[in-house]
């Protein structure tokens, strides 16, 4: 079915008000939407006093990706995921990588149902569905009923996420949700998101990645350091004993080098000085297990163990090098037991990002 014909998908995540306007729950601005008119995100729509999603069924980024690029270090390692992504965004990056779809007014994609994407996953031998791009939450219609087919099929399903959820949204995907990236920017400090991305704080990021823990969802955090306007040590302190007093020393923490992009190309790529000074702090605070991401070769891409300090999964980029972890997942010098979810797959081959 084309695209354009497509019938628009009631959206769950919503409350109808007085006047015939709507209220969107799916993410924490809480749109209020009159007839006619769109959220913030572009994709959720009041018509006729009901709020619909416009890309249910609609994807405009496919991919099989290594599960490592969420990024995912300590979930189903060596794998590879089925990533989709459609256009909107209830954020607005000034640094996006992924503009071109998420800042996107226009329909556009292609139709991809439920059970053809699933039937795709399998046939391409993934082991996990993957919501990443833009941000998942604004579809979430379609996510759930994505993530349901691929549980049927034996699929993991994961979200790449902002975080800027609302509790109806984690109530509502939780159940369904196996693993999720959730996405600093800047270490969350509200200056930053207040002029970066037109976001008023972290808060609700907070209370969802400490929600979705609770419901026994992976939780990794990912934290992009931009250069000269988002380095606060400060800030990604009190991101870091945040993340150690509500979801555990053990979770994953990753760094991640800026690259300039979008409306913001002056700036130049994140220093590696600047993402080591910022590891050091966050280790500090007790993070067991944290990761520079976007510096391929440096060895603070690796698992080390805790306990006795020995690289216990050696990684370059994407790709896993050596597995030094006994079959229950203990450190093979020490035995120390090492939170990864799965191990790699004994057929495991380095894998990249190959479009659908």
């Amino acid at each position: 079915m084309a695209v354009a014909d497509r019938v628009h998908h009631p959206a769950s995540l919503s409350v109808p008000l007085d006047h015939g306007k709507v209220r969107c729950t799916a993410c924490a601005r809480y749109c209020t939407v009159p007839d006619g008119s769109h959220g913030f995100c572009f994709v959720r729509k009041n018509e006729g006093g009901r709020l619909v999603l416009l890309t249910y069924g609609v994807a405009s980024a496919i991919q099989v990706d290594p599960v490592e690029k969420k990024p995912l270090s300590h979930y189903r390692p060596g794998t590879r995921v089925y990533s989709i992504g459609t256009v909107g965004c209830n954020w607005r990056c000034q640094y996006c990588q992924n503009a071109e779809i998420s800042q996107e007014r226009e329909l556009v994609g292609r139709a991809l149902p439920p059970q053809q994407a699933v039937r795709q996953a399998v046939r391409l031998g993934c082991a996990g569905m993957t919501f990443t791009y833009n941000e998942p939450t604004i579809f979430a219609e379609y996510a759930l009923d994505l993530m349901r087919g691929a549980h049927d099929a034996g699929l993991f399903t994961n979200f790449v996420t902002n975080g800027y959820m609302t509790p109806e949204a984690v109530a509502y995907l939780g159940p369904q949700l196996d693993a999720i990236s959730i996405d600093f920017k800047g270490s969350g400090e509200p200056g930053f998101m207040r002029k970066f991305i037109s976001a008023k704080g972290p808060e609700p990021i907070f209370e969802t990645s400490a929600a979705l823990r609770d419901r026994g969802v992976h939780v990794e955090i990912t934290d992009l350091i931009v250069p000269q306007v988002g380095e606060s040590d400060e800030a990604t302190r009190k991101l870091a004993r945040h993340v150690v007093d509500r979801l555990g020393p053990s979770t994953p923490f990753h760094l991640l080098r800026f690259h300039p992009d979008y409306h913001m190309r002056d700036l130049p790529v994140t220093p590696t000085a600047t993402l080591e000074r910022l590891h050091t702090i966050v280790k500090a605070e007790g993070l067991e297990y944290v990761y520079l991401g976007n510096v391929w070769g440096h060895p603070l891409e690796h698992t080390y163990c805790p306990a006795c300090g020995a690289v216990a999964v050696e990684r370059y980029g994407f790709t896993i090098r050596s597995w030094n972890l006994d079959p229950q997942n203990r450190c093979a010098g020490c035995g120390h037991a090492i939170p990864i979810v799965g191990r790699p797959p004994e057929d495991y081959v380095p894998a990249f990002a190959r479009a659908v």
